[in-house]
């Protein structure tokens, strides 16, 4: 099944896969996702949401638009029925508006896990290194923190739970001061997983995983949002 998700991507010419693709891809692995559903219109958004549970997140799916948020293509804590509505069409105008190039062939709509620490997952294939493995405090902080650890794959439990344990994003897990302690070996697991994924699949060239969302401990952690870039291997 991965290799035919990779396959089908390149047969059209595209060297990204979409959401629901990565899910997939995640979902062949073990990694955890939130419910999602994929709707081509409002109406199947609105079922798609009562399947799902509210509050969900609406993401266009176009192989046109790399950076969804900058074209308005996200709308967040969407709520009703009728907000889910709204959203689909504020979505729709904001892409003929700042995306009229793109192909769109609908709307992913997802379950939103709310309440946990966002950490990023990441890898990519280096020229001299081979597959390396990118842990670190996630979501919108990435870039401003650039707190990371890095390993050469393939990531056993040990080597998952070193990388985490070199971040300063370690201390938000353990419960700095009076935080909730999260559920560390579920993203271990992850962390595993992912390395695996990518040691398994060459044509995938680099990945992330932001935000993987740690919830409190024995409660999980899953895969909110995933990027895959892809070429011929």
């Amino acid at each position: 099944m991965v290799h035919d998700i990779v396959a089908k991507a390149l047969s059209e010419g595209r060297f990204k896969l979409l959401d629901y693709e990565a899910y997939e891809l995640l979902e062949a692995y073990g990694i955890p996702t939130p419910g999602y559903r994929v709707a081509s219109n409002y109406e199947e958004a609105i079922k798609a949401a009562n399947e799902v549970g509210y509050p969900v997140a609406i993401k266009v799916v176009s192989p046109d638009i790399m950076h969804k948020t900058d074209v308005g293509g996200v709308i967040l804590n969407v709520n009703s029925d009728d907000e889910v509505k709204r959203a689909c069409e504020e979505m729709n105008s904001n892409i003929k508006r700042l995306a009229p190039y793109a192909r769109v062939s609908g709307f992913l709509i997802q379950h939103m896990v709310q309440g946990g620490l966002e950490v990023i997952v990441g890898g990519l294939r280096d020229r001299i290194f081979g597959t390396v493995i990118l842990f670190g405090i996630g979501g919108i902080l990435t870039e401003l923190y650039k707190d990371t650890s890095m390993r050469i794959a393939p990531i056993t439990e040990d080597d998952a739970l070193s990388m985490i344990k070199e971040t300063k994003a370690y201390q938000l897990m353990i419960g700095y001061r009076g935080m909730p302690r999260r559920d560390i070996y579920s993203l271990v697991d992850v962390i595993v997983k992912f390395s695996r994924l990518m040691i398994e699949n060459p044509q995938i060239s680099e990945a992330d995983l932001n935000p993987v969302i740690m919830l409190e401990n024995g409660k999980g952690s899953y895969a909110v949002d995933a990027r895959f870039i892809i070429k011929p291997a």
